[in-house]
């Protein structure tokens, strides 16, 4: 599973630096793979390569933002997601659409990182 933000979120700043793969970005700002990560180049679900330093698209223009497939829930560094504990409207919240194990979370951490599961 990863975190999201509603559309709640009062742009206040709060989860950004918490989050250690540096996921979280604010609204419309492009984000990078390579942002608090070791990756270097990512293949897409789609296929294609995508370098590390390639800015992305922003998810949200309108508020901030976690990029899903950089989200752990903050497995491998906390017991709990940062993000949410530190949300004054607790709008970092769980992504229904995007689900995962904390095995998954594990490797997805290590992936990121470049560590041994």
């Amino acid at each position: 599973m990863a975190i999201m933000i509603t559309d709640e979120c009062i742009n206040c700043g709060a989860c950004e630096p918490e989050c250690p793969n540096t996921a979280i970005y604010e609204g419309g700002a492009q984000w990078r793979w390579a942002d608090g990560t070791k990756l270097k180049e990512v293949e897409t679900a789609d296929g294609k390569q995508v370098g590390g330093t390639d800015p992305q698209r922003p998810v949200s223009n309108e508020y901030y933002y976690i990029v899903t497939d950089k989200c752990t829930e903050c497995v491998g560094f906390h017991e709990e997601p940062q993000c949410a504990a530190v949300c004054p409207v607790d709008c970092c919240v769980d992504d229904p659409d995007h689900r995962e194990t904390r095995e998954r979370l594990t490797q997805k951490q290590a992936w990121l990182h470049k560590t041994a599961a």
